[in-house]
């Protein structure tokens, strides 16, 4: 199968991380279906593509079943076959404490964060077992809070730390598969949700810090390395993060 034919499915391709994910493969040669709530965010992504570039907009909410369905039905029906999953979609809640968090709150971020990923994985797995070659990959957006938290942040570092088991599990159930499953966890990237980093955001000392941020094209060349790699090798776990940003120890 030459590169070009490869095809992606890029969820939260409308802005930051899957913005330039998206771009990323397409510069790449990869055939793009970009998803997400809004249509006119992701067509002005398509209108970056390079000239001659394959890319779809498809509204998308991973939240919903049959949205979800519908996304990689048209992905399957235009295209043939799905190669890559970057299950990126996600958001964050405010930093309050953790005895003012809403339950709506709460249950908006986990819908999201970690519904959403699991009926992605759970049609990427339906498309990938059945197509000819079978298999694929699949690459869940888990964030370094899938390890260490921020102060105040229980409903986002719990979405993010259970990415991490739905990472493990759909690794172990689609090896016979020929499905790789692997992580990234991001930090600090210069996106529009991280750029109050760069503002003054709580320590774990109690302390308000200005962090720094990293270019966001540097996720997008890391998720281009995991796409390409053969089948018969996975990064399961990765760490892409601004240098100088408080992680080891949050300190």
């Amino acid at each position: 199968m030459t590169q070009s034919s490869k095809v992606a499915i890029v969820t939260g391709a409308g802005s930051g991380v899957g913005r330039a994910a998206a771009l990323a493969l397409l510069a790449n040669g990869w055939t793009v279906v970009l998803a997400g709530r809004r249509l006119a965010n992701l067509e002005e992504v398509v209108a970056q593509a390079p000239s001659g570039a394959r890319a779809l907009a498809v509204s998308t909410d991973v939240t919903k079943e049959d949205s979800v369905k519908a996304l990689f039905e048209q992905c399957v029906q235009t295209y043939g076959r799905l190669d890559l999953l970057f299950n990126n979609a996600g958001v964050s809640a405010a930093a309050v404490p953790l005895d003012e968090l809403p339950l709506e709150t709460w249950k908006n971020v986990v819908d999201i964060n970690l519904t959403g990923m699991f009926l992605c994985i759970r049609e990427a797995f339906r498309v990938m077992k059945k197509q000819t070659p079978q298999g694929g990959r699949i690459i869940n957006n888990g964030s370094i809070s899938a390890t260490t938290p921020r102060p105040f942040s229980i409903a986002y570092t719990s979405t993010k730390h259970a990415v991490t088991g739905l990472t493990k599990s759909a690794s172990l159930d689609g090896r016979v598969y020929d499905i790789a499953v692997g992580q990234i966890d991001i930090g600090n990237a210069a996106t529009p949700m991280a750029m109050r980093m760069a503002k003054g955001v709580p320590q774990a000392n109690g302390s308000i810090g200005i962090e720094p941020l990293m270019d966001v094209e540097v996720v997008g060349q890391s998720v281009v390395y995991m796409a390409n790699l053969p089948l018969s090798a996975n990064v399961m776990f990765h760490t892409v993060m601004a240098t100088k940003m408080p992680f080891a120890g949050r300190g």
